[in-house]
C-alpha cells in the first residue's frame, strides 16, 4: 500500500493524468501476479517417484493454483478505474491522522513536562526516566552498574560532569580507610568508577 501511494504521489507530479495512472500501475501489479503464474506453470513437470496418483495430484494441484493466478491478475486489472483518486483520498486520510497524532503527542509532552516532572526529585531513577522521555537526558551522567542480586542495571542519575576522584559521599568521609574517591547515585545505590560492576562515565 505504501509503494502504491507512492508511485501514484510520483505519477501525479509529473503531471500523469488519474485514469493513466491507474492503467500503469494496474498493469504493474496484474504483471507481476502474471509473472508468478508462468514461474508456476513450469512447475507442472512431475519428476518424482511415488506413483501415478501422486502426479496426477500434482499436476491437479498447479493447474488449480495457475488458474487462481491468472484470476487474481485478470481482476486487479478490471478493477484500475479510480484508483488513483482513492489513494489520494487515502494519502489525506493518513496524513489526518498523523497530524492528529503529532497533536496527542505534543499534549502528551506538555503534561508529562508540567504535571509529571515537578513531582521527581533531583537525582532519582524516577526524574531520570521522565527526562528520557522527554528526550533530555543527555544532560546526565553516563555511568552505569550492576544490581548483583537481580542482575539490574543501575544508571547515575546525577548530572554530567559531576565525578570527582577527589570527592568522598557524606558517610565516607573523615575515614582513613583508604576509600577511593568519586561517587555516582541511583535512588538507594551508591558507587565509584572503581566499582567491580561499574561502566565509568563516558567522558565530556
Amino acid at each position: 500500500m505504501n509503494a502504491r501511494l507512492k508511485l501514484f504521489a510520483l505519477l501525479e507530479a509529473q503531471g500523469v493524468p488519474a485514469s493513466e495512472a491507474d492503467d500503469l500501475v494496474a498493469a504493474l501489479e496484474a504483471g507481476a501476479v502474471a509473472g508468478a503464474q508462468c514461474e508456476v506453470v513450469e512447475q507442472d513437470v512431475y519428476t518424482g517417484v511415488r506413483g501415478e496418483e501422486f502426479g496426477d495430484g500434482w499436476y491437479a494441484g498447479v493447474t488449480a493454483v495457475s488458474e487462481a493466478l491468472v484470476s487474481i491478475a485478470d481482476r486487479d486489472w478490471v478493477r484500475r478505474g479510480g484508483r488513483s483518486a482513492g489513494a489520494a483520498e487515502l494519502a489525506v486520510h493518513i496524513e489526518d491522522v498523523r497530524q492528529r497524532e503529532r497533536a496527542d503527542l505534543v499534549r502528551l509532552e506538555r503534561f508529562v513536562r508540567k504535571t509529571v516532572l515537578p513531582r521527581t526529585h533531583p537525582n532519582t531513577t524516577e526524574r531520570r526516566r521522565v527526562l528520557e522521555a522527554l528526550g533530555e537526558a543527555g544532560g546526565l551522567c553516563t555511568a552505569r552498574t550492576v544490581e548483583m542480586s537481580s542482575g539490574d542495571v543501575i544508571l547515575c542519575t546525577r548530572e554530567a560532569g559531576h565525578y570527582d576522584p577527589d570527592d568522598l559521599p557524606g558517610f565516607k568521609r573523615g575515614k582513613s580507610d583508604a576509600t577511593p574517591g568519586g561517587w555516582h547515585l541511583a535512588g538507594g545505590s551508591i558507587w565509584s568508577d572503581a566499582g567491580a560492576a561499574c561502566t565509568p562515565r563516558a567522558a565530556i
